[in-house]
């Protein structure tokens, strides 16, 4: 028995409490490791380096500029800080994991899910429990929209307990930015890792201006797990990591949920038309969505990443990655991830209708390991590259100002 009831992995969701001093070193480790990485990538050796992969691939070199190398060097510091504060992972938790992405393999493959993973998902319905309420975010009013997510992992599917016992998690919350008056356009913006929080998440898109500016209502939710939906077991928001079948659900999760929200938009508000924008995770799953949602106006996915096993191998600390027994469940990890992963799925979106934000200097969704890979996954479609960082294109204003030209330019404009 585990620890969350009959669910024999439940014990996953536990963390161990480490001590100060271990912290403390593996902090120090991890600074230094990240400002050296950060120094190689400001460094003239290392544009000299860049610039011949980037050709061979087809994707533009970051221009040999300070601010630029300055915003590659953050995404350096800002990944090392992730690496040291993730808990080391214990033999017991270890064979747990591997145990339970073995089973997982084994029971996809029963399912036939593996060989057709478009059969993993099913569409939602409309929500039948939508709950608007008033919300004051950073001094001025706005609304709250709740549902009940309705997905769950099937029955016998390993993690499933686990997976229910985040109860905080089965309802889904959103951010309503909305006009009065007659129907308008919407745009969905779906946040990405370490957010989730309706302050950051309305800073960083800026959806205040793009609520007065397009004239378009903005709804802004929050992912399994993060935020008000976080398990207060967990040490860190999210899904993301060793635990494979864990992310899974989570991706799954995700997609029900945006596509469950975009039929309360469609039948409840009657929206016209309904744009969709993701940044990192969130490009990921927009990705993802428009796989299965032919009817977006616009799929924006900026800075995507679109292959968790490769973020794992190269983010993943220095003596986790030299391990044999890491790379061997990353690779088996990444044979379950195929059922939610945007490469998998040809997109249901027209071409036209697909759009690219990208930094070339981005360090988390690197250009050329994940970005590019969806670049030619979609066929080529309308792509901007910015000079700068993952974090750099929060703040970017020819980012902002090629978002808003792109959705006009569809018709996500009220």
């Amino acid at each position: 028995m585990g620890e969350h009831g009959s669910d024999p992995y439940g014990h996953l969701g536990a963390v161990p409490v480490e001590p100060r001093r271990v912290l403390v070193a593996r902090v120090a480790t991890s600074g230094s490791r990240a400002v050296r990485r950060a120094v190689a990538f400001g460094s003239q050796e290392g544009h000299r380096r860049r610039e011949p992969l980037h050709r061979e691939h087809g994707v533009p070199a970051p221009v040999r500029a300070a601010g630029v190398a300055l915003q590659g060097a953050l995404d350096e510091v800002v990944l090392g800080g992730f690496q040291a504060f993730v808990p080391r992972t214990g033999a017991r938790r270890w064979r747990a994991i591997e145990q339970e992405t073995d089973d997982a393999l084994a029971f996809f493959g029963q399912r036939g899910w593996l060989d057709a993973p478009a059969t993993y998902h099913h569409t939602p319905p409309s929500p039948t429990d939508a709950r608007v309420r008033p919300l004051r975010v950073l001094g001025r009013d706005h609304e709250s929209l709740t549902f009940t997510s309705g997905w769950v992992p099937e029955e016998g599917e390993p993690g499933r307990d686990r997976w229910l016992g985040h109860v905080a998690n089965h309802r889904v919350r959103v951010l309503l930015l909305r006009h009065p008056g007659p129907p308008r356009p919407w745009l969905v913006c779906v946040h990405g890792a370490q957010m989730g929080r309706a302050p950051l998440d309305l800073r960083f898109f800026r959806a205040e201006q793009l609520h007065r500016e397009l004239g378009v209502n903005v709804a802004l939710p929050v992912l399994p797990l993060y935020g008000p939906r976080r398990d207060p077991r967990a040490a860190s928001s999210g899904f993301l990591g060793l635990d494979q079948v864990e992310s899974v659900h989570g991706l799954a999760q995700a997609l029900w949920d945006i596509r469950r929200l975009l039929v309360w938009l469609r039948s409840d508000q009657r929206a016209p038309t309904v744009g969709l924008y993701g940044f990192s995770l969130g490009g990921y799953l927009t990705a993802l969505t428009a796989a299965f949602e032919p009817d977006l106006a616009v799929a924006l996915a900026g800075a995507p990443a679109t292959d968790f096993s490769t973020l794992l191998r190269r983010n993943a600390p220095r003596e986790q990655r030299d391990q044999p027994r890491f790379r061997a469940l990353v690779d088996r990890g990444e044979r379950l991830l195929r059922v939610v992963s945007p490469l998998t799925f040809p997109p249901a979106v027209p071409h036209d209708r697909l759009v690219i934000l990208a930094g070339t200097a981005d360090r988390m969704a690197h250009p050329i390991d994940q970005v590019n890979r969806l670049v030619r996954h979609w066929g080529d479609p309308e792509t901007r590259w910015v000079h700068g960082g993952h974090l750099g294109l929060g703040g970017s204003t020819e980012a902002a100002d090629f978002v808003r030209d792109a959705l006009r330019r569809r018709g996500v404009v009220g």
